[in-house]
């Protein structure tokens, strides 16, 4: 209706002044059928922007996902680097601590460590064993898992010591046992004593950590008072042997 006003009223003005006139209609913004070309082209823009950047967070997502599936092939292949070159299992590694630091075994784990100081500075494997001697103190015990020596040891300041006690209180399955128990299932890496139990339900079981052929790195959980072992399924291992038992000794 604005644009044939606009019209009619410069056609007659042209007619009045006798002379020749052009009218041009433009189009007003509050007329909702016409949509303004540079309007469609801003979104077209931004729609190709937005598809732009989900392409750009795809590509990210799968690249972080292929760096982190490298990752994982890398650690388990320094795991079974690391327990394929061990003469010294990890029961073996425990008895020797204790010689070193008498007490109660609480961990060990087959780690690496930095070269000694003699200048050699490649990274080498060692077992570190956690040792709570009798006066509460706490020992740091590294042993050759070639040989079996005790490369060092330190002295450790931890703050679970009642919690410990009272988690290894009544049972009569130790951490070098707990590693014989679960050995049956691969080469034992590490052995540590969980006082919370799954999800901190207070059930303590020793976690045992095992590395294999084929299988990779699995978890396992050993009742402190039988030497049952059972898969952990609170670290998802994909075991079948949920409901495996007993003391396999090495």
């Amino acid at each position: 209706m604005k644009r044939n006003i606009v019209i009619a009223a410069v056609t007659a003005a042209a007619l009045i002044g006798g002379g020749t006139a052009t009218a041009l209609a433009t189009t007003g913004d509050d007329d909702p059928g016409t949509t303004r070309q540079s309007d469609v082209r801003d979104r077209d823009d931004d729609a190709r922007g937005a598809a732009d950047d989900r392409a750009d967070d795809d590509a990210d997502d799968r690249d972080g996902s292929r760096d982190h599936d490298r990752d994982d092939r890398d650690d388990y292949r320094d795991d079974d680097a690391r327990a394929s070159s061990a003469k010294v299992t990890a029961a073996e590694a425990v008895a020797a601590a204790l010689k070193e630091a008498p007490g109660t075994a609480v961990s060990a784990e087959l780690d690496e460590e930095d070269g000694d100081d003699d200048g050699d500075d490649r990274e080498r494997a060692v077992w570190e064993v956690d040792v709570l001697a009798g006066d509460g103190t706490w020992h740091s015990v590294r042993i050759d898992p070639g040989t079996g020596k005790v490369l060092g040891s330190e002295t450790d300041d931890e703050d679970d010591t009642d919690e410990v006690r009272a988690a290894l209180k009544g049972t009569s399955v130790d951490a070098a046992e707990a590693a014989k128990a679960a050995a049956g299932r691969g080469t034992v890496t590490s052995v540590e004593l969980d006082e919370d139990g799954y999800y901190g339900d207070g059930e303590a079981a020793w976690e045992v950590e095992t590395t294999s052929s084929g299988k990779g790195e699995q978890d396992w959980r050993v009742d402190p008072r039988t030497g049952k072992v059972t898969a952990d399924r609170s670290h998802h291992s994909d075991s079948d042997d949920a409901d495996d038992s007993g003391s396999d000794d090495d």
